[in-house]
Order: structure tokens, then C-alpha cells, then sequence
């Protein structure tokens, strides 16, 4: 007999039709069946069909077990019958068998029904295949733990760190670092001596990333100083927050890594020794910090630009209401730029020669390659190598030719790195009455024929968004050049490939 109470959503004493709910269910996506109070199945929704294989009509009058898969540990059972016994509902996973014997994982829910007077008289069963969900999660959760082991494994020190500089993720020997730094956080520390005392908020407020920086620690107590290369690169990831779901949101996190050099540095001290060594020590360790800290400063160049930008479009919009306290903020951040920008390019070393001395090239660009060697077999790159029998020497400065070739080549390789079947890389030297030419061509994607010239412009490259271009290490490569008397042009010969060609005066005949 039905009951009394007006049915659910009934408004102004208008009844939902009875037929309503009785086709919600039968039109529910989601596995729906009815059993007594013995678990015996009086009704089951199409979606349940789909989802085990039973027909309605074979399942009819069944117990709900014949769904049951051993699989299913009996504590999971027990748990489930003890909370409908407390006419409590339940809701958990078990492992069901399907009618063809297949197994499949189902999130389900059990809900007793009572009667009028509080009894209970049938069960509701609802559930839903999470197979393949299921599988998806073991296979994230078994990425995680892989990388989290290769990580664990590393001999490096790996923290990565939210925007405020705390850290959120690192490794054991990250772990064994600030156990020897007697609790003292290494992520402050290591950024201190990358970036001075501002440490950690000179990293997260510029956003530039940096690449083997050593720094120095000494933790006292007796204990000797350690040496470390430092490297923080940026990534960023999904805000997962409901409310960026449909508003997609990204953060920002900086990935430090440190790999001890103590070793090392306290080898190459005791090599000086040697006043030669360590005259060449010294030169190359102010060659690549003077490239290191260039390459910061045009990274950092860029969001000075930007503020500026922002600046001056808000100064033509007249700076008021709320653009003026947001404008101050930007003048603040613009000027503490600047300054930042200022003090890095102070502390950039000159560069210190020497006087010029007699080079051969093929010595040269022969010794290049061979520091190449592992990157060029790593992308398959086919290297011609054609010099010239015999090539006069040119008066320069080795280190610096030595330099421009290197950046010559790393901006070819990324270019056949960056895609294409054909990985060719072509060097000629050949020498022409009073000067040495050398050309370097290779077949990545070139450089569009309105961008040959721009390419030599101080801080201007195509890398990044098109990366078709050749890089903003080529104003260092005319400069130079034009210090060796020389001259350097893109081959305006139509893609594919790009083919630089250099040429240098020889060094006059002495008289005799």
C-alpha cells in the first residue's frame, strides 16, 4: 500500500508523476538494483545490464552474490553486512565477476530502505565500473615511485621548491645534506650563495632558472668547507583546485639540484701549484662565468622589459584608482630589476687575452668537435669533415676562436635537434690568397631570409618560439670576428639548412 507522505519535490501540492522516478532510475547511467531484505534481486536498471552482462530476467529473484568474486577479501564482506545490519549504509569497492567470468572493480553503495514504521524492507544497490579508472591511478602511482627511486638513487642533491621557497618535494641525499648542515635548511644556504644574501627571494622574484653555479659552504665546527654545483631550472604544473577547472590556473615551482664537488675543487687546489695550470684554471673559469652570468643577464632583461611595459601602458591610461597602487608596485619591481640587472652585468669579468698569437683554424675546429663527440652521436648527426691540406695560420686569440666555434656548432646541432629526418653537418676550411675561410653548414630548418641580418643584433634570437634560428650566442660570434678583422654572413642559399661562412685575414709573411 503506498504511503501517505507526499512525494519527494512535490511543490504547491502538485505530485510528480509516479512514472517520474520509475524512468530516473530505468534512464540512470549509473548500475541500479532492488533487493529484499534477503538480498535477493527484485529489479535491476538497464545500466546494470551493461555493466555485469545479466539480463534483468536472469537475475531476477537471484541473490546479489552471484556478483560476488572470491577476490574479495571476507573482512570486506563482514564490514558491509555489519553496517547494513545497523541500518547504516555502506559504500566501498569489491572485485565483481561479470556473466562472461571477467572480473571488474565497482565502487558501490548499499543503502537500507525502510518502511513506514522504520523496518527494514529492501535494499539499494548502486554501482559503477572503476576498472579503468582504477588503472590509471596504480599506473600514476607506479610512474611516482619509480621516479621517485631513480631520484632517491641520484648523487645529487634534488629539492623542489614552491614560489615562496619552501620546500616541497626532495630526495635522500637532499635529506643527508641537511643532516650534515645540523638541521640548517641546504635550499636557503645553496640559493645564498648563488644569488648573495637575497638567496631565495632573488631566485623566485626574477624566475630565471641557472645552470652550474658552484657555491661554497662552510658549515664550522671544525669541519672543512664543501663545494657544490648548483643548477635551478623552472617548472610549472595544473593548479588542481575545483575552482581551476574551468579556469586553468598554473604554479610555478623551482627544481634545485646540487652535486657535490668538494673533491674536485680540493684536487684543483692543490694543482696550483703549478702557476701554468692554474693560470689556464683561472681563465676558464672566468670565461664561463663571464658566459654564465651574460646569459643571466639577457634572461633577466626580459622581465625588466616587460614591467617596463606594463609601466608606461599604464601611464598613457592615466595611473589612477586602482592602476596607481598597482603602478607603484611595478616601479618598485622595475627599479629593483634594474638594479639587480646593473649589479650582474658589473660583475661580469673582462675578458683578458693576452696578445694575439698565430692559430690554425683545422687545430681548432678539429678540437671542437671532439668536444662534441657524445652529443653528435646522441642525434645521430652525419658530420663531413672537409679541411683544407695545408692552411696558413691567422693572428688571433685561440680561446676566443675557439669560443665562437663552439657556439657555431651548438647553434647548428639544436637546429637538427630540433626535427627532421636528414641530420647532416658539413665543416670546410679552405684557404684563398690572403684569407682562411671556414664553412659550417648543416640541414636543420634555416633561418628565414628577413631574419639573416637581425640574428647578429645583441639579445635578438629565434630560439624558443619558432626555434629555427641559430641563437643569441651570434652577436658574441661577430664580435668576435670583427676583434680578428674578419667577416661573417648567412648563406642566403634557399632552405633547407643554414650555412655560415667565416673568413679571417692570415697572418702576414715576416719579411726576410
Amino acid at each position: 500500500m503506498p504511503r501517505s507522505d507526499p512525494p519527494f519535490g512535490a511543490e504547491d501540492d502538485v505530485p510528480l508523476p509516479p512514472r517520474l522516478f520509475y524512468e530516473a532510475v530505468e534512464q540512470s547511467s549509473m548500475a541500479i538494483s532492488i533487493t529484499d531484505d534477503r538480498a535477493r534481486i527484485l529489479y535491476a536498471n538497464p545500466a546494470f545490464t551493461r555493466v555485469t552482462g545479466y539480463p534483468a530476467g536472469e537475475v531476477i529473484g537471484r541473490n546479489a552474490s552471484i556478483l560476488s568474486d572470491r577476490h574479495t577479501p571476507a573482512l570486506v564482506y563482514e564490514t558491509l553486512w555489519g553496517r547494513l545490519r545497523q541500518l547504516q549504509p555502506w559504500t566501498g569497492r569489491l572485485v565483481n565477476r561479470r556473466r562472461d567470468g571477467s572480473r571488474y572493480l565497482a565502487e558501490l553503495s548499499i543503502a537500507p530502505v525502510l518502511d513506514a514504521s522504520g523496518r527494514l524492507s529492501h535494499y539499494l544497490g548502486m554501482h559503477r565500473d572503476i576498472t579503468g579508472m582504477h588503472r590509471l591511478e596504480q599506473q600514476v602511482h607506479n610512474q611516482k615511485a619509480l621516479i621517485e627511486s631513480v631520484v632517491d638513487a641520484e648523487p645529487v642533491a634534488i629539492a623542489l621548491l614552491d614560489a615562496n621557497g619552501g620546500v616541497v618535494l626532495d630526495n635522500q641525499e637532499y635529506k643527508k645534506l641537511a643532516g650534515d648542515l645540523r638541521g640548517r635548511e641546504p635550499a636557503q644556504m645553496l640559493l645564498e650563495g648563488v644569488h648573495g644574501a637575497e638567496g631565495v627571494g632573488a631566485v623566485m622574484g626574477g624566475g630565471g632558472g641557472f645552470s652550474d653555479r658552484e657555491v661554497r659552504i662552510d658549515p664550522g665546527g671544525g669541519r672543512g668547507a664543501r663545494w657544490f654545483s648548483c643548477s635551478g631550472t623552472w617548472i610549472t604544473e595544473q593548479d588542481a583546485a575545483a575552482d581551476a577547472f574551468f579556469a586553468p590556473r598554473r604554479v610555478s615551482y623551482l627544481l634545485l639540484m646540487a652535486k657535490e664537488v668538494t673533491t674536485l675543487r680540493r684536487r684543483e687546489e692543490e694543482m696550483r701549484i703549478n702557476a701554468l695550470r692554474a693560470l689556464t684554471a683561472e681563465s676558464e673559469r672566468v670565461e664561463g662565468m663571464r658566459e654564465t652570468l651574460e646569459a643571466a643577464a639577457y634572461r633577466m632583461q626580459e622581465p625588466v622589459n616587460l614591467i617596463q611595459a606594463a609601466v608606461q601602458l599604464l601611464q598613457r591610461r592615466g595611473g589612477e584608482g586602482p592602476d596607481e597602487a598597482l603602478m607603484r608596485v611595478l616601479n618598485d619591481a622595475l627599479e629593483s630589476g634594474r638594479q639587480a640587472l646593473q649589479t650582474l652585468e658589473n660583475c661580469i669579468p673582462e675578458r683578458r687575452e693576452g696578445p694575439a698569437a698565430p692559430v690554425n683554424l683545422n687545430a681548432v675546429l678539429r678540437e671542437v668537435l671532439g668536444l662534441f663527440t657524445q652529443r653528435l652521436l646522441a642525434a645521430g648527426v652525419v658530420v663531413e669533415w672537409d679541411p683544407a691540406p695545408v692552411l696558413p695560420p691567422v693572428l688571433g686569440h685561440e680561446a676566443s676562436l675557439r669560443g665562437l666555434f663552439k657556439q657555431l656548432l651548438d647553434n647548428a646541432l639544436d637546429a637538427l635537434e630540433s626535427g627532421g629526418d636528414r641530420r647532416e653537418l658539413h665543416l670546410r676550411t679552405r684557404a684563398r690568397e690572403d684569407a682562411v675561410q671556414v664553412e659550417i653548414r648543416d640541414t636543420g630548418p634555416g633561418i628565414p631570409e628577413a631574419l639573416r641580418l637581425r640574428v647578429f643584433e645583441p639579445f635578438f634570437s629565434t630560439k624558443g618560439r619558432s626555434g629555427d634560428g641559430a641563437g643569441m650566442g651570434l652577436p658574441m660570434v661577430q664580435e668576435v670576428v670583427n676583434r680578428h678583422a674578419g667577416l661573417v654572413a648567412i648563406d642566403p642559399a634557399p632552405p633547407p639548412g643554414c650555412c655560415v661562412r667565416l673568413q679571417f685575414p692570415v697572418q702576414p709573411a715576416e719579411a726576410g
